[in-house]
Parts: structure tokens; C-alpha cells; sequence
């Protein structure tokens, strides 16, 4: 892992999530088809991208059943004591609407409403991630919304993994589907004769769910367009290198495209990692896809100080950030920029990924600058209210109408100054 002086033009933007124009291509006409075709499309694509015959995308009552009945209990116990951690922390999230009241008997108001129906991607196919069933679940389901729908794609036996199934049991979730990609994503969006449409669509993928999110958005609300995760991790020389390692490849795993940082203070630590990280990558079993992550967009920087170690992090606003140094939660608040912060030895990134209780869909490619976290918002909408009483408006009236003609809106004059007689001639 190569090891460098800290500058100043870090970054973690790469480019994936832009596409090419081949592939831009594929997906807009994957979503055409989906909306003229609706469930024949669906099938076709599922059967030419992912080599399975379907005869139905549906979840049957059955596959749920099997699953539940075939999980290890122990495994049962863990998936649900994580939910139970999950909703508490967003539970703490929930807002309620508010009312202003004004004089002469009239208010203004904040109605604040869940989305009736929203559709939560979970990547599938060759792993199982029940760990994005509950956080994409779970912040709906502490919202209010009434319908939520689940699409994965499954395995090539045509099925899909019972991790899956039982996280999406425990929840309570029974509409799960079995199609992938940007299929998935029309279906979502626009509907087909047996998936009615949905309001929005969160989730991460790869490429061409990515580029459908982008292609669908207006006609329904996204989350975000979620790139290659990201591990930005600040140690000083109280750091344990073979710790550190660890923390670095649990991310690099992910994707070949994945970013794994390290800044350190500390020039032995930044050695000792940097020969931890080649022994631990010939025991990690998907050595192949960290090697190609470490070695294209892994790095370790020296800073000269952690006041220079805070700088460059918040300039590249990672998705996670470990902070593993001296009075760490002092240094924690000088970061104003991470999509998650993880504090100390024993916060180490994967805690946060499948137990702590805070969401793991996080923003990435230096979005942290101004993108949250999935949260109990993104299922929200909030509608704003106004009465106004007579008296109100008599007060009012000219000021309102002095200032649409302020801005030319002459009609916007006339139709406050309609009113104000009595036209029932009383």
C-alpha cells in the first residue's frame, strides 16, 4: 500500500456512477421497454441477465415460510436483537408537525406525512445483504409508510437467499420480488400489471441501477446515487496497525473500485500497516477484488499534524470515518464533513454496518459535504398549511397585493383583492 506526504488534492471522486454512453443506452432502453411491456419485459431481462426463467417475479408466502423455518435460531436472534437496534436509534428521528398560531383566530401549519408507498432495492444475486433489508426497511417502517416493497435479485437456482427472506419476515414485509438491475428499477417507478408504482426508490447497486435511479428520478424521488463505498481512517501512533489493516481491507472487500484511506501522524504506524495489509490480504478469502481496491485506490498519508489530518478529511468527506488517536471524541468534533463517524478502537466501521443501530446507506464520492445518510426524512414529506381568518386578511390584503405587483403579477393582486365584500348581499 503506498505511502505518501499528505497534500492537499486528496480526493475520492471516481467515476463510476456517470457510466458510459453504452451503457446509458442499455438502461434507457431497458426502462422503455419496461414501461410499454410492463411484466413481459421484466421477465425477459431477468431471464437474459441473470440466466433465470420466471414465471412469476412475486415472493410466494411459501419461499417465506421455508426460509424462516430453515435459519439458524442463533442467527435468527442476531438479525432481529440489530433490528431492534435499528429502530431504536430511528425512532429518536421522528418529527412531528407543528402549528404557528396568529392572531385573530388565524394559523399557519406543518402537516408532516408519511410516502404511501416505497420501492428498497437490495443488491443480490451471487451474496446475500439482510443487513439492507433492515436499514432500508426499517426507517420506512418508523415513518408510517403503508406499502413497502422489496426487489432483489435472485440466485441462479431461481431463488433468493433465506437471510433475505427472514430479515424481510422479521419486518413484517411480505411484498418481495425477484428482479434486479434497471429492470427493477422501471418496474418501481412506472408500474407493470402486477407491481403497482411506487412514490420512491432507495437502495444501492451497481451501474445500471445507479443510471436507472438517475433516469427515473423526477417521476419518483431517489435517495441518492450511491457510488463504491469508502473507509477514511485517522490513527495516531496509539493505533494497532494489524487493527487498522483490518478496518482498511473490511471496505476494500467490497468492490474493486472501493477507497480505503488511512492518515496518520504517525510514519511507524504507517509502515506497520502498510506490511499488515499485504499479510492480511493473502488470508482474506475475496482477496482478489481487495488487492485490485488497494492497490488502485488505497493510500496511506503522513500528516504532519492531526490539525492537517482534520483538514484533509473534511475536505474528502468520506462515507466512513474511524477516528483511532488520542482524545478521539474531541477530535471528532472538528470534522464537519463524513457521512458516519466512528469513534475509537472498539467502533470499528463494520460495528455500524450491522448492529449499532445507525443506517449503513451512507453518501459517497465527497457528497458527505451536503448528503445525509438514508434517515427517517427520506420517508417523509412535509406540506406547509394556511388559514387565514377575515380580519387577517383585511390587514394583509394590500401589503400582499402591493408586492405581486412588485413583481409584475397583476393577476396575483386581483386575486387577493377579490375578496372583501359580501356577495351574498347580506
Amino acid at each position: 500500500m503506498e505511502i505518501l506526504n499528505l497534500t492537499t488534492n486528496l480526493s475520492l471522486k471516481r467515476t463510476l456512477e456517470s457510466g458510459n454512453e453504452v451503457q446509458l443506452q442499455a438502461v434507457r432502453e431497458i426502462i422503455a421497454q419496461v414501461r410499454s411491456n410492463g411484466d413481459e419485459a421484466v421477465r425477459t431481462y431477468t431471464e437474459k441477465w441473470d440466466g433465470i426463467k420466471l414465471s412469476s417475479n412475486r415472493v410466494t408466502e411459501a419461499e417465506m415460510a421455508q426460509a424462516v423455518n430453515a435459519m439458524d435460531a442463533q442467527i435468527m436472534q442476531d438479525l432481529k436483537e440489530a433490528a431492534t437496534n435499528i429502530t431504536k436509534y430511528h425512532e429518536q428521528q421522528k418529527r412531528q408537525g407543528f402549528t404557528l398560531p396568529l392572531e385573530d383566530g388565524s394559523w399557519l401549519a406543518q402537516k408532516v406525512q408519511p410516502l404511501q408507498a416505497v420501492g428498497l432495492y437490495v443488491p443480490g444475486g451471487s451474496a446475500a445483504y439482510p443487513s439492507s433489508v433492515l436499514m432500508n426497511v426499517i426507517p420506512a417502517l418508523v415513518a408510517g409508510v403503508e406499502r413497502i416493497v422489496i426487489a432483489t435479485p435472485c440466485g441462479e437456482d431461481g431463488k433468493l437467499p433465506d437471510a433475505v427472506l427472514v430479515a424481510a419476515s422479521i419486518l413484517g414485509i411480505s411484498e418481495i420480488y425477484k428482479m434486479g438491475g434497471a429492470q427493477a428499477i422501471a418496474a418501481l417507478a412506472y408500474g407493470t400489471e402486477t407491481i403497482s408504482p411506487v412514490d420512491k426508490i432507495t437502495g444501492p447497486g451497481n451501474i445500471f441501477v445507479a443510471l436507472a435511479k438517475k433516469e427515473v428520478f423526477g417521476e419518483v424521488a431517489i435517495d441518492m446515487i450511491a457510488g463504491p463505498s469508502e473507509i477514511a481512517i485517522m490513527a495516531d501512533d496509539s493505533a494497532f496497525a494489524d487493527e487498522i489493516a483490518a478496518d482498511l481491507l473490511s471496505q476494500a472487500e467490497h468492490d474493486a473500485l472501493a477507497c480505503a484511506i488511512l492518515v496518520t501522524t504517525s510514519e511507524r504506524l504507517a509502515k506497520e500497516v502498510a506490511a499488515e495489509i499485504e499479510q492480511q490480504l493473502q488470508q482474506l478469502p475475496r482477496q482478489s477484488i481487495a488487492r485490485q481496491s488497494i492497490e488502485n485506490y488505497g493510500r496511506i498519508y503522513i500528516a504532519k499534524s492531526m490539525s492537517e489530518a482534520v483538514t484533509a478529511i473534511n475536505q474528502l468527506a468520506p462515507e466512513h470515518l474511524e477516528i483511532v488517536t488520542k482524545n478521539a471524541e474531541a477530535v471528532s468534533e472538528q470534522i464537519k464533513n463524513a457521512g458516519a463517524i466512528f469513534i475509537g478502537r472498539y467502533s470499528s466501521e463494520p460495528v455500524g454496518d450491522y448492529f449499532a443501530g445507525t443506517n449503513h446507506v451512507l453518501p459517497t464520492n465527497s457528497t458527505a459535504r451536503f448528503a445525509s445518510g438514508l434517515n427517517v426524512d427520506d420517508f417523509l414529506k412535509k406540506t406547509s398549511v394556511v388559514y387565514y381568518s377575515e380580519k387577517t386578511w383585511q390587514e394583509n390584503a394590500p401589503k400582499i397585493a402591493r408586492l405581486a405587483r412588485l413583481e409584475g403579477l397583476e393577476g396575483h393582486a386581483r386575486a387577493v383583492e377579490s375578496r372583501g365584500w359580501d356577495k351574498d348581499g347580506k
